[in-house]
């Protein structure tokens, strides 16, 4: 049985608006074989998912629990598409998710080298431990979190777009 090595179509309904099904098995097929957006399944991200949670929810910004990383991550694209319906909101928040990717990972990494953190292939909550003050774990903590998710979220949001608007997706600004 040979595997998919390209994703497979998304299509339109009749009124322009995505197929349903088309769009749950592209966003299977980006969580099985794009690096990127497969990630979302890393233990890792689950655990700083499930952080992140708990932290949303103890500080009383969350109104949904979500049972995964991936479950919130499938759930974003699908309301990212239903507010972003035109070629230039999808742009915009493409860019926007982008712009998040670039800061969080920034913010990451300075925590890494000031506190010579761990991460490969160990818990970033266990990493934060190292971190002096409560702000800081919680900002190096967001920071690792926000750029699994953006990553993931731009990858797939990028294919989707070139798709619809049969060309390649291009930062605004």
């Amino acid at each position: 049985m040979s595997q998919q090595i390209t994703p497979p179509k998304l299509e339109t309904l009749s009124d322009g608006k995505l197929e349903i099904n088309s769009l749950i098995n592209l966003i299977d097929w980006f969580l099985k074989y794009d690096q990127k957006t497969a990630i979302m399944r890393h233990p890792q991200v689950e655990e700083l998912f499930q952080w992140k949670q708990k932290d949303e929810i103890e500080s009383g910004n969350q109104e949904y629990v979500f049972e995964n990383a991936e479950t919130r991550f499938a759930v974003g694209v699908f309301e990212a598409l239903r507010e972003n319906d035109s070629e230039v909101k999808l742009q915009e928040w493409i860019t926007y998710l982008v712009y998040v990717l670039s800061e969080a990972k920034q913010i990451r990494e300075e925590f890494v080298s000031s506190y010579d953190l761990e991460t490969k292939e160990v818990s970033f909550i266990q990493e934060s431990e190292k971190l002096p003050t409560e702000a800081e774990k919680r900002a190096f903590l967001t920071s690792a979190w926000l750029e699994a998710i953006c990553t993931a979220e731009a990858r797939i949001l990028g294919w989707i777009y070139q798709e619809l608007y049969n060309k390649p997706f291009q930062m605004l600004y």
